[in-house]
């Protein structure tokens, strides 16, 4: 909130205000608590195992390495079961045990013979891989393998300690099944609540910089657009969280209805609030002061019907409010003010899509899904490429050299510290789908550690022999760690490096000397992982992806032109209606085709890229339905200079998508492959061909020329449905160039300069 809000609050009130935003910011921090739970629960079910095992220590005099391990077991068992359904998670965690005790039994008698043990534990690592093609559960399963192997090693186990050791991971499985499978439990209708919740703190984060922007009026400060410029940041990031969760739902969950595409609809509706607010108070001459107080008004307005405390029950009065506002200024067809008329077009259509996701979410409510299970006959499938080898094959095949080859590495540097180098190769590789995020990852651990050493030592020497306290600050660290694994890789190894830390002190074992070697070892095993991630068995073409995405984009572009053609009063060879069932059909071979390429490993922002270019498809097919529904209804040959070209710009649009999707699909073999497009939700690499895909350029400005087009048609029905219509366009534009930027494969344009009016 700024001061010039604060200062047009009534005394007293301003408390209340700050309060209000206090709360919607936190509700935006962390979409539906994901991350709390997660840390939470797994810290909680760490402490109940170690709290057992300490009475097991009492009265049997083990050694404290028998409490840490207990610890430990809980916390993969934590983060590794990633089933929706209850049931599933239930009895994946329960089936932990099996690998465990397995790994936990080879790990112990094999720890005299080292040669051997080195062997089967980097078999063990190619295993955890191998089996991801049974999706969650045998992701779960083959951690529930090797990290207790990995300790084995890591605590030079003897064999007198083989069945404290079982029992300790009995009881850290236990804990972590008695938490999250019973007393800790999520209930799903509860997720939804608080990711939608979450989804809307953003929009009133974007929303209160608008109307901080609006406030300010000509010549906003820089300062002032990059705050709306990172809200929508963020407000991307959620929608792709609460998208993500929702077509994720367990199936005893409550259906979510439309409620995804409702979600992606907000989306556009508020990024295209905050653009068109930009390039009103870049027009000149600048606007009436008179209209910037309506538009603000209206901007006010949806900020109390998105805040966080605002009850359910005010939200339709005070979004109706917010449309009011402007109605006068919408409602006019003389185009005395178009930008401004464009504010207010947005403000009014984001009232109405947030009229229509609460409708939605209450509809889920009200129904119970009655919907045959998803066919999940490919969960377990692998894309099989012309090579001959599934996926998860080949990932196997690139940890079991990575991990050799850092186990030699390790060695070299030090005898007795070997496996830091082994497990940094193999968590810097395994699950990654590119080069890019292999060396993104590799990077990040390698700093992470860096600093983690550095934090450690100082925690370390901080505490000295105080164990109590060396316990409480291991959890706590264990926690930031468990928190932050989501949003930073550094971060997450930053914190574990520093239990580490603490974790030598406990054992007696802690040297600054040895956390240089961690540090030496981890550089190591990080290169040895991108190595392999670079030179091994890379990826060839999926071709049947790329074949559906081709049929896909073809049969969306045919529904846009018979759409457009009806609506300038040309009739098609071909209903828009029937072509739009046309690219429904082609959308669900595109949907099975994305099912087995979304990237296995858990806890992953959006899975993959190719999911999110199947969601923005999905949007697309949707708005193209309501474009062929409307041009049913509403015909004007006169729009043809103006939409035509919008039309044809969207449509060029699209087709330079397809170009850059299929362009970018990975290759196998070229040492010089272009990088990848690194991020959280997954990689598509770069373009880089002889014969560059065709170029993405946002069609606003011919949007915006049509859309006048519609505001001056005198007949309040027909402004209406072409107001409708133009409304449709938009949104498809907005979600194909959306992806193009994410990708670097166009400009953003809520960075172009608005052009000088006509």
């Amino acid at each position: 909130m700024t001061r010039a809000r604060l200062a047009a609050v009534p005394s007293g009130a301003w408390v209340r205000e700050f309060r209000t935003e206090v709360r919607t910011t936190l509700t935006g921090v962390d979409p539906g608590l994901g991350r709390l739970r997660l840390a939470a629960t797994a810290t909680a079910a760490m402490v109940l195992a170690a709290l057992v095992m300490a009475a097991v220590r009492a009265l049997t005099g083990q050694p404290v390495t028998v409490l840490l391990f207990a610890a430990v077991v809980a916390m993969i068992a934590n983060l590794s079961v990633n089933e929706p359904e209850l049931p599933a998670r239930r009895l994946t965690t329960a089936l932990m045990l099996l690998p465990a005790a397995a790994a936990i039994t080879a790990g112990t008698l094999l720890a005299p013979m080292r040669v051997l043990a080195d062997i089967v534990f980097v078999l063990v690592m190619a295993g955890a891989v191998w089996v991801r093609r049974f999706g969650p559960r045998g992701f779960a399963l083959g951690m529930a393998a090797f990290m207790p192997y990995f300790f084995t090693q890591f605590l030079q186990a003897k064999a007198a300690e083989l069945p404290w050791l079982l029992l300790a991971a009995v009881v850290g499985i236990g804990s972590t099944l008695l938490l999250r499978g019973w007393l800790l439990a999520e209930k799903p209708e509860r997720v939804l609540e608080r990711l939608v919740r979450a989804f809307r703190a953003r929009v009133h984060a974007v929303v209160e910089a608008v109307g901080d922007v609006l406030a300010e009026g000509r010549g906003p400060s820089e300062s002032a657009l990059a705050a709306v410029r990172r809200a929508r940041v963020r407000l991307n990031d959620t929608a792709l969280q609460v998208v993500d969760q929702l077509e994720h739902l367990g199936r005893d969950s409550p259906s979510p209805g439309d409620l995804p595409l409702r979600v992606v609809d907000t989306e556009l509706a508020t990024e295209r609030l905050a653009i068109a607010t930009r390039r009103l108070l870049q027009e000149d001459p600048p606007p009436d002061r008179l209209v910037l107080r309506t538009l603000t008004a209206g901007v006010r307005g949806l900020s109390r019907a998105t805040a966080t405390p605002t009850p359910a029950d005010r939200v339709p009065a005070l979004l109706d409010g917010a449309r009011r506002s402007v109605d006068n200024l919408a409602a006019d067809t003389g185009g005395a003010s178009e930008r401004a008329q464009r504010v207010a077009f947005a403000i009014t259509r984001l009232a109405e899509a947030l009229g229509r996701a609460r409708d939605s979410r209450e509809a889920a409510d009200a129904q119970p899904t009655d919907d045959p299970p998803a066919d999940d006959t490919d969960d377990g499938k692998d894309d099989t490429d012309d090579g001959g080898l599934e996926l998860t094959t080949r990932q196997a095949v690139q940890v079991l050299v990575a991990t050799s080859l850092a186990l030699v590495g390790g060695e070299l540097i030090s005898p007795s510290r070997w496996y830091w180098a082994v497990i940094a190769a193999f968590i810097v590789f395994a699950g990654t789908a590119s080069r890019g995020d292999v060396l993104n990852r590799g990077a990040q651990r390698v700093v992470g550690t860096v600093g983690g050493v550095v934090a450690g030592m100082g925690l370390a020497a901080l505490v000295g022999d105080q164990r109590p306290v060396a316990i409480v600050l291991l959890f706590a660290c264990v926690f930031l760690a468990l928190y932050l694994v989501r949003i930073s890789q550094a971060l997450m190894a930053f914190w574990i490096t520093t239990v580490l830390a603490l974790l030598y002190g406990l054992i007696g074992q802690f040297s600054a000397g040895t956390l240089l070697v961690r540090v030496e070892e981890t550089v190591v095993g990080a290169a040895m992982g991108m190595l392999a991630g670079y030179l091994v068995l890379p990826k060839r073409t999926r071709d049947a992806f790329g074949e559906a995405l081709d049929a896909a984009v073809d049969a969306s572009d045919a529904a846009l032109a018979a759409a457009v053609d009806r609506l300038t009063g040309h009739e098609p060879s071909t209903t828009p209606v029937e072509l739009a069932r046309d690219l429904d059909e082609s959308l669900a071979t595109l949907r099975a085709r994305v099912k087995p390429l979304g990237n296995p490993l858990p806890r992953r922002r959006g899975r993959s890229s190719y999911e999110r270019a199947l969601r923005v498809l999905t949007a697309v097919d949707h708005y193209a339905r309501d474009l062929a529904r409307t041009s049913d209804c509403v015909v004007d040959p006169d729009w043809e200079p103006t939409l035509r070209p919008a039309a044809d710009r969207v449509r060029a649009n699209l087709d330079g998508l397809r170009d850059h999707l299929l362009a970018g699909i990975p290759h196998g073999g070229a040492a010089g492959a272009p990088p990848a497009v690194s991020s959280e939700t997954g990689s598509i690499p770069r373009v880089d061909t002889v014969e560059p895909p065709a170029e993405i350029a946002s069609a606003e400005d011919l949007v915006d020329a049509a859309e006048a087009h519609a505001a001056r048609c005198p007949d309040h029905r027909r402004r209406t449905d072409l107001l409708a219509a133009v409304r449709y366009l938009r949104r498809i534009d907005q979600a194909v160039v959306g992806l193009a930027v994410d990708l670097g494969a166009a400009a953003d344009p809520a960075e172009l300069p608005a052009p000088t009016p006509h």
